[in-house]
């Protein structure tokens, strides 16, 4: 595959995982506590089986609402969509399809950086995630009234587009091709001494 071409592939695939976590942040099901709550960062819905199929969501009244683990989830969510629009804008001036930068290594500095922001920004979406799955299995070995929210789901496959892709922007080097030179040294001089 070429640098330009992995290059494309690696910010395609981190801008997926960046409208990913975006995904994950907004939606309101990331636990469900019983078969018709489910909790998210901002707000949390009952759905409503019996009478109609809709669900009715209130955001939190304050914070104290909101368990430790949500109210880091939240901020860390919030800096790596931060983080990933940053990456994004990196990625696109430091792309080998644009033509913003005239000079290939520069491009390959900018698509290199834009690959480490989006490891950051995956980072950052990773570990959220993880701990609210652990504090769901554990409390699913209590009691099984606790599941895990399509939120959740989809922040993994946020977090792993994003590290997928910003390594393939990382691998993206400008490499200098050998070129082979004719070197021709000069004739020697003979000097004649009369």
């Amino acid at each position: 595959m070429k640098d330009g071409e992995r290059q494309l592939l690696g910010l395609v695939l981190a801008i997926i995982g960046f409208l990913g976590s975006f995904i994950s942040c907004a939606l309101p099901t990331w636990i469900f506590t019983s078969w018709n709550t489910a909790k998210g960062l901002w707000k949390s819905c009952v759905f409503d089986y019996y009478r109609t199929t809709q669900m009715q969501c209130k955001t939190y009244d304050s914070l104290h609402d909101l368990p430790m683990d949500f109210q880091a989830a939240r901020v860390l969510i919030v800096i790596a969509i931060i983080v990933g629009i940053f990456g994004i804008m990196v990625g696109v001036v430091g792309g080998n399809c644009t033509t913003l930068m005239s000079n290939k290594r520069k491009n390959s500095k900018e698509a290199i950086a834009s690959g480490i922001v989006f490891i950051t920004a995956g980072c950052f979406v990773f570990m959220p995630v993880c701990k609210v799955t652990i504090n769901i299995t554990m409390t699913r070995m209590l009691s099984n009234s606790v599941s895990m929210g399509a939120s959740l789901y989809i922040g993994w496959a946020a977090s792993g587009l994003l590290l997928l892709g910003g390594g393939l922007l990382c691998c993206s080097c400008y490499c200098r091709k050998k070129i082979d030179l004719k070197v021709e040294y000069p004739k020697p001089c003979l000097c004649v001494i009369p």
